[in-house]
C-alpha cells in the first residue's frame, strides 16, 4: 500500500543575494518585494536543496516518486546530481520517479525560476508572480503495480457521473502504471494477474454501489445530488488494485452527482432549477506571505466567502491549490477554473497553454464544484498576432471538449475587447471584465452594455467575470466620487451593480473583483503601493469593508445588521446620513439610547441623524444589534482624503 512522507522541512535556500539560509516550505522569495510597489520585485532563478534518507521500500516491488504541488514558475529537479525532470507552469502538481537513483543519503535540489521569458505563462498581468516552492513537496512510495502517478499530476482515476431519472450512473475509469513512471496503461490492467475493484461509498461510509474493471459504470439508486450551498453531498470512490487477490494499491476520491446547464435568457441552472451564480473572484496570496500559504489560510478564505453568502467563486487566474477545490466541493460553491493564459498572446507560449490546460483538467476532473474551464483572461490587451491567438483559443476550446465533454468552456474579455471581437465567440460561454463607473465614468453604462450585447447576441450566454472599484478602509468621503478610493464610493458602486444585475437576470454568472485585496507590484494607487484594493476584505483578512456587508445583505441567510461608514467617525455635516445593511425586513435606529426611527426596507436603509457633539448609535434588526460612534467636527478630517503623489511605479491602468 502507498505511503506518503511530507518533505516541507529542512531546506537550504540560496536566494537572489547569493546567501544560503534554512527555510521550511511553503516558501517564496517575493513575500516582501512582491508587495511593496515599484514593479521591481526580483524575478529569476533560486535554488532549494535538502538531504533525505532512503525511505523504507521493497526493492523490485515498490517505486518511489517525488511529488511537487506547486513550484513557480518553472522547475528543474535534480536528484543525486542527476536532472530527473523539468516542469513549466507554476500552479499545478507534477511528479517524477526517482527509485533507480536512491542511495542511503540523497541530495534533492530544485531550481525554481520566475524569470521573464516568452514561453511560460503568466508574463504580463495585474498580480505578482511570486517565485518559490510555495506548496507541499512529498515522497510517495507505491507498489510497482499502481494507479497512475506520472500522468500530468493526476491521481489515476476519472469519475463521470450522470443522472437518469432518479438514479446516478457513475462511470469510473482508472489508469495504471507498472515499474517506472510513464509506463502507463490507458484504462487497462498492468498485467493479467491484476484486477481492479471499485466501491462507491455514501457520506456515511456505507456501500452505495460496487463493481470491477478499469472502466466500469455503476448505478446508485435514488442518488443523492450535490446541490450547491444547501446540500453539497459527496460520495467517495474507492479503487483497489489487486494482484493475485491481494490489494497492492488503493486510492480514494470524493465526487458529487449533479446536472447543470446555462440558458441565454434565464441564466444558470443546477439540477434542473434556476440557480443564478452570484459570487466573487479569489487570488491566493496573503499580506506578508505571498502565495506561500497554509491550509489554515485557505480555510480562513473559505470561511469569509461562506459568510458573505456567495454561491460561486472564480479561481483566478491560475490553477489553485487542490485543498481549496476540496473546500469548494464541501461548501457547495460553483467554480470557474482557469489557466494563466492572460493579457498577451505569446507565440512561443502556445505549447505551455496546452500543457497547463491538460494539467488543470486531469488534476481537477473529479471536482463536482467545477462547471467550466476558462481558456484565457483579457488576452487581447497587447496581442499582436491576432490570427495565432485566435487559433490558440480554438485549439484550447477543442482540447477542453475532447478531454471533458461534460463541462462548458468560457473566457474573460475586457472592456476594449468589443462585443464583436472574434475571440469572444469561440467558447461555450463568455464573460466580460468591465469597470464602467470606475475606470470610466457612468455606472449606467453597465445596463447599456449588457442590454446591447444581449440584444445583438440573444443566444450567447453572457456573464460579468470582473467588476469592482478600489477602496481603502482609511479613506472616506461624505460626498464619494469615482476615483477617490473611499470606502463610501465602493458601496455606491456595488449598490448600483447589484440592482443592475437584478434588472438583467439573464447573466449566467457575476463575479466581484475581488474578494480580497491582493498584491500587484506594478500598482501605486490609493496611497499604498504594490496593491490592488478592489477587495471586499483587506489583504490581511482583518477588515471587512462596508461593501462586504452589502453583499452579505443580498446573498446570506444568516441574520445580521451592520452600520456602514463607521470608520468615517469624524463628520463635519450637521445632519448626516447613516447607512445600514441588513437582510432583515425592518431596522430601528437608536441615538444615545432613544429610538429615532424605524424603517421597513430591503437590504439598504438610510437614516438621517442630527450631529451635535458625539452620538452613540445602535441599530436593531430582529435579534441583531450593531453600534457605532460619530463625532461632529468643524472641518473634514484630512486623514480621510487620498493624498496623490508622483510615483515612478507603472500603474496597471
Amino acid at each position: 500500500m502507498r505511503k506518503t512522507k511530507n518533505l516541507n522541512d529542512r531546506w537550504q535556500f540560496t536566494g537572489p543575494d547569493g546567501r544560503t539560509v534554512s527555510v521550511n516550505l511553503p516558501h517564496t522569495w517575493n513575500s516582501v518585494d512582491g508587495q511593496d510597489g515599484g514593479n521591481n520585485y526580483w524575478r529569476g532563478s533560486c535554488r532549494y536543496e535538502r538531504e533525505l534518507d532512503m525511505p523504507e521500500f521493497q526493492k523490485g516491488e515498490e517505486r518511489v516518486y517525488l511529488e511537487f504541488r506547486g513550484v513557480n514558475a518553472s522547475a528543474r529537479v535534480c536528484f543525486n546530481d542527476t536532472l530527473v525532470c523539468t516542469h513549466d507552469g507554476g500552479y499545478s502538481t507534477f511528479r517524477v520517479d526517482v527509485t533507480d537513483l536512491l542511495r542511503e543519503t540523497n541530495r534533492l535540489a530544485v531550481e525554481a525560476d520566475n524569470g521573464v521569458n516568452d514561453r511560460v505563462y503568466p508574463q504580463k498581468a495585474d498580480f505578482t508572480f511570486y517565485g518559490g516552492i510555495y506548496r507541499d513537496v512529498n515522497l510517495v512510495v507505491v507498489n510497482r503495480r499502481h494507479f497512475a502517478l506520472a500522468d500530468r499530476g493526476g491521481n489515476g482515476i476519472r469519475i463521470t457521473p450522470q443522472v437518469k431519472e432518479l438514479d446516478g450512473y457513475v462511470r469510473v475509469q482508472t489508469f495504471t502504471e507498472m515499474d517506472a513512471g510513464g509506463n502507463k496503461s490507458d484504462a487497462a490492467l498492468p498485467d493479467d494477474d491484476c484486477e481492479i475493484r471499485i466501491v462507491l461509498l455514501d457520506s456515511d461510509g456505507a456501500v452505495a454501489a460496487s463493481g470491477t474493471g478499469a472502466d466500469c459504470t455503476l448505478v446508485i439508486p435514488s442518488v443523492h445530488l450535490w446541490d450547491g450551498l444547501k446540500d453539497p453531498y459527496l460520495y467517495t470512490a474507492v479503487a483497489r488494485l489487486e494482484y493475485h487477490g491481494k490489494t497492492v494499491d488503493e486510492i480514494r476520491c470524493r465526487f458529487g452527482v449533479r446536472t447543470f446547464h446555462v440558458d441565454p435568457e434565464k441564466g444558470f441552472f443546477l439540477n434542473g432549477r434556476s440557480y443564478p451564480l452570484r459570487g466573487v473572484s479569489r487570488h491566493q496570496d496573503w499580506k506578508g506571505l505571498g502565495n506561500a500559504i497554509t491550509k489554515e489560510h485557505h480555510q480562513k478564505d473559505m470561511e469569509l466567502i461562506r459568510e458573505i453568502g456567495a454561491n460561486t467563486v472564480r479561481l483566478a487566474h491560475y490553477q489553485h491549490d487542490q485543498y481549496f477545490y476540496d473546500l469548494c466541493d464541501e461548501s457547495g460553491l460553483v467554480v470557474w477554473a482557469e489557466i494563466p493564459y492572460i493579457s498577451e498572446h505569446m507565440a512561443n507560449g502556445r505549447a505551455n497553454t496546452i500543457s497547463q490546460m491538460k494539467e488543470l483538467i486531469v488534476q481537477n476532473y473529479n471536482h463536482p464544484c467545477i462547471v467550466c474551464w476558462g481558456v484565457s483572461n483579457e488576452i487581447t490587451i497587447s496581442t499582436k498576432n491576432k490570427k495565432d491567438m485566435l487559433d490558440n483559443h480554438r485549439e484550447l476550446n477543442e482540447l477542453c471538449h475532447e478531454m471533458d465533454p461534460t463541462r462548458l468552456t468560457t473566457l474573460a474579455c475586457y472592456a476594449m475587447c468589443g462585443p464583436f471581437n472574434r475571440s469572444a465567440h469561440i467558447t461555450d460561454l463568455v464573460s466580460w471584465n468591465l469597470y464602467l463607473g470606475w475606470y470610466v465614468p457612468g455606472l449606467f453604462l453597465n445596463d447599456w452594455w449588457m442590454r446591447f450585447f444581449h440584444f445583438r447576441y440573444p443566444k450567447r450566454c453572457l456573464g460579468y467575470s470582473e467588476y469592482g472599484c478600489e477602496a481603502m478602509p482609511n479613506l472616506h468621503s461624505g460626498k464619494p466620487r469615482r476615483g477617490d478610493h473611499s470606502e463610501e464610493y465602493q458601496t455606491v458602486y456595488h449598490e448600483y451593480m447589484l440592482k443592475c444585475f437584478e434588472r438583467n437576470p439573464y447573466l449566467w454568472a457575476t463575479h466581484v473583483w475581488n474578494m480580497f485585496d491582493f498584491a500587484a507590484d506594478a500598482r501605486d494607487q490609493g496611497g499604498e503601493a504594490g496593491m490592488n484594493h478592489k477587495g471586499l476584505v483587506t489583504f490581511d483578512r482583518k477588515i471587512k469593508k462596508d461593501s462586504f456587508y452589502l453583499y452579505k445583505a443580498y446573498w446570506s441567510d444568516e441574520p445580521f445588521v451592520h452600520i456602514a461608514g463607521r470608520r468615517r467617525a469624524d463628520r463635519e455635516e450637521s445632519v448626516t446620513t447613516v447607512k445600514v445593511y441588513t437582510n432583515q425586513p425592518k431596522a430601528a435606529l437608536y441615538a444615545d439610547g432613544k429610538l429615532m426611527e424605524e424603517q421597513t426596507g430591503d437590504r439598504v436603509f438610510n437614516f438621517r441623524v442630527p450631529l451635535n457633539g458625539t452620538v452613540t448609535l445602535e441599530v436593531r434588526a430582529g435579534e441583531c444589534r450593531d453600534t457605532a460612534v460619530f463625532h461632529k467636527v468643524a472641518v473634514p478630517n484630512p486623514a480621510y482624503k487620498l493624498v496623490r503623489k508622483k510615483s515612478s511605479s507603472a500603474n496597471w491602468v
